[in-house]
């Protein structure tokens, strides 16, 4: 899939427009374990991975807990380092070897250059952002860890052949043991 067949969907572009703010982006690359963004940095920076998952996770006392997990064609950020420019609350590491269409702060401040109803567009891209927080809030005040695990599965199923368990586990907000005896 080539850079403009993700900027269409997401923002609703022309192809001609995608076109432009695709030249916008740079190509970056990952290792396996690399940091995409680092805790307590203020990288306003947000990036499409072209192909390879990344997690976005934190130290939470004697374990780490994984926030989510980025699917190629998704974005990747963390939005309050992005748009506020505090230090980033997310570690967000490759979880193999990554080919990334990273957008920098200042070519992201030309989108509003670039595209003329870029606010009203930015505010439909972040109400899908707030959508999918919400969703997943909601999830776990209401659904149990099976439904969870379910919904999870139907939404991606490509994450359970990709991504260690004990990462969705973590995510999931339940223990392996507890996935491993849904799963069966």
């Amino acid at each position: 899939m080539h850079l403009t067949d993700l900027l269409q969907p997401t923002f609703r572009l022309s192809p001609a427009k995608a076109d432009e703010i695709a030249e916008l982006f740079r190509e970056d690359h990952l290792k396996k374990g690399d940091f995409f963004l680092r805790r307590g940095q203020t990288v306003r920076k947000l990036a499409f991975p072209q192909d390879g998952y990344l997690r976005g996770w934190a130290p939470a006392g004697d374990k780490d807990v994984t926030q989510w997990i980025f699917s190629p064609n998704y974005f990747v950020a963390d939005l309050n380092a992005l748009f506020f420019g505090v230090p980033a609350r997310w570690n967000i590491q490759a979880l193999e070897d990554c080919r990334l269409w990273t957008l920098p702060e200042e070519n992201y401040l030309k989108m509003a250059e670039v595209i003329p109803n870029w606010e009203r567009i930015e505010k439909e891209f972040l109400a899908r952002c707030f959508m999918t927080i919400e969703d997943r809030v909601f999830s776990f005040l209401s659904l149990s860890a099976k439904e969870r695990y379910k919904a999870l599965l139907s939404f991606n199923p490509d994450l359970f052949e990709a991504v260690p368990l004990h990462y969705l586990a973590s995510m999931l907000g339940m223990t392996p043991e507890t996935l491993s005896r849904i799963r069966k």
